[in-house]
This record gives structure tokens, sequence and C-alpha cells, in this order.
């Protein structure tokens, strides 16, 4: 087989069920699918996002188990979320990877520009629109994901110290990504004042792990609880029981220096990768472009998150990183 078929169309099995979300349509927001809930008590705005793609499940699991079970903050403010609803509602396992979005990436329409810009319309842009009054007021955000291709869980921090910093407190996953987003349009971690330095609101973006593989579910549950734990709005017995992972004994942290983008749907990788492979030479072929080498660009590089099961002209493929700390746990 071909590494393009390899990676287009390989399925994972699907191990995990996908809740029915349909009792938390009405919200208390005004908005579907969101709830906010204000302890009354001084303290931070916190949202925890699931469904961003409609196929990435774990988080939809983790909110909804966390709506069933009454969670409210002790200070502050919690909005429980899912996103985007309409792709979840298309899901087929026939055909897995077609749900991550109806029109255009959930992902990739978050730049004020773009959502003041009315003459533009999708499905996405839509929910983006309504869900984005209640973000506007969030001081911290956990967006939760999974991956196309069963790779080890990882932290995406952003480009900022801010988010770096955050993202090591937290301390799981063990890999934190540093990096600038997609040529393709703006992520929800890094809108507005959550991708400013000068501005003190935050965001993280978790990868929990392959998409309906179970331990992405216990990455998802470990990293909520964590998350609402630093910052404050819970305590650790308002949690469900067993939440809560041994953390790793170290971090990564790896700056993204560019994306690899396709120019076309010829485009193939050298090797089975599933992301976090390191190559110890600078010049190395992990791939071909239209025919041309795609090479590692200096020593040490590591892929993040490759896949070509979302490939066209545009899309980023892979991620080149450097590592640039390693943060031993006492």
């Amino acid at each position: 087989m071909s590494n393009e078929a390899n990676h287009a169309n390989h399925a994972y099995p699907i191990e995990i069920e996908f809740p029915d979300i349909s009792a938390h349509a009405e919200g208390n927001t005004g908005i579907a699918y969101v709830h906010t809930f204000d302890s009354g008590t001084p303290g931070p705005h916190v949202m925890i996002n699931a469904l961003t793609h409609g196929n990435e499940v774990c988080g939809a699991i983790v909110v909804d188990a966390l709506l069933r079970a009454g969670l409210r903050p002790r200070r502050g403010k919690l909005t429980l979320s899912f996103a985007n609803v309409d792709a979840y509602a298309r899901f087929d396992p026939e055909h897995p990877d077609a749900a991550r979005f109806v029109d255009q990436d959930f992902n990739r329409v978050w730049t004020a520009s773009v959502l003041d810009d009315l003459s533009r319309t999708s499905s996405e842009l839509e929910r983006a629109r309504q869900m984005r009054p209640v973000i506007d007021t969030v001081d911290a955000l956990l967006d939760l994901h999974s991956m196309h291709e069963k790779s080890a869980p990882l932290i995406v921090a952003g480009p900022l110290d801010k988010g770096i910093a955050l993202a090591v407190q937290l301390g799981t996953p063990a890999t934190v990504i540093c990096d600038e987003g997609h040529p393709e349009g703006r992520r929800m971690r890094d809108y507005e004042d959550f991708g400013r330095d000068t501005s003190p609101k935050n965001a993280l973006l978790i990868e929990c792990g392959q998409h309906w593989e179970k331990s992405a579910v216990t990455v998802a549950r470990d990293t909520t609880a964590r998350f609402l734990l630093l910052a404050g709005v819970v305590d650790e017995n308002d949690l469900p029981d067993g939440w809560l992972a041994p953390l790793p004994s170290s971090l990564h942290v790896v700056r993204v220096t560019e994306p690899v983008v396709a120019k076309s749907m010829d485009f193939r990788f050298a090797g089975p990768y599933s992301g976090l492979e390191i190559f110890d030479k600078a010049g190395t072929v992990i791939g071909w472009s239209d025919g041309q080498p795609v090479v590692t660009p200096y020593d040490d590089c590591m892929l993040v998150m490759p896949s070509l099961r979302q490939l066209r002209p545009g899309v980023t493929v892979v991620r080149l990183g450097k590592i640039e700390q390693r943060i031993e746990r006492a």
C-alpha cells in the first residue's frame, strides 16, 4: 500500500461512545449548546470548549459529563460549550473524517474582520458569530481537540510566552507546541486577546490523542480537571472521581518554525509518520510536494501532527518544530 493510501484510507477503530448531547441544546445563555454558570464570587471566567471539530469526540464526552454532574464554579464563572454541533450531527462511522466540519474549518475563522464581514457566510462562520459574545468575555479558554493520526497527546500553546507559561503550569501533556497557527485562518485559541501579549487573557488547545481512542478521553478529563483547578474556579472535591492522572516526569517545549503547506493534491510523505518523530540531520527527506523533495531544515527536527486526511491545496500537512526546552519535574 502506498503511503498516501495508508494516510487517506487507514481506519482507526472507534473505541468510545458518542454522547447524545441533545439534552444540552437549549443552553442558558441564549446560545444553543452554550452554558454559563456564575458563582457570584469574584474570579475568572473559564471556558471548556468541545467539538471545535465535529468528529473530535473526547471533549464532548467531558463537557457532557460535567453538565450531567451539575458542576458549578465556587469562584468566578464557568462556561461549558459544544461548538460545531452541526458537524457532530453528521458523524457517520463509515466516513468519520467527513464530520470535521460542514462548510469550512471552524478553527480557521477566528479573525475579527472575518467575523465582522457579514457578506461571508458558512455554517461555521454563523456558529462562530453566535458564540462570539460569550467568548469575548472569557479569561481562560481550554479548547479540547483530538488528532487524525495516533500520536502522543500534546498542548498547543500558541506563539506567546504567556501561553507557554500556562502550559508549563498545567503540566500535561508532556509536549508543549509553540506555533503561529495555520495559513488557512486563525484558531479560536488565538482569537483577539488570547493572542495578544498585552492581555492577561489566555488559552490552550489540547490535542488529546487519536480521535476515537479511549486514552484520548482520559487525557481530556485530566487536562480539564487540572485547568479548572489551576484557574481556581473549583476545588478538587468538586470534580468527578478519577479524572486526575499522574503528571509526566518531564515536559518538552517545541517551537514550530514553519508549516509545510500542500500546494496541490500531489503530496506524499516518505514514511508512515504519526507525529513527534525527530530527525537527527538537516536535509533529511520527509516527503515530496509536486514531485519536489521536502527536507528538514535543521538537526533534531520534530514533525508535529503530520496527516494527509484533509489534503487539499493550502492545507498544512505537517509542521516542523525545534526543541527549545526540556523541563524535568522534581
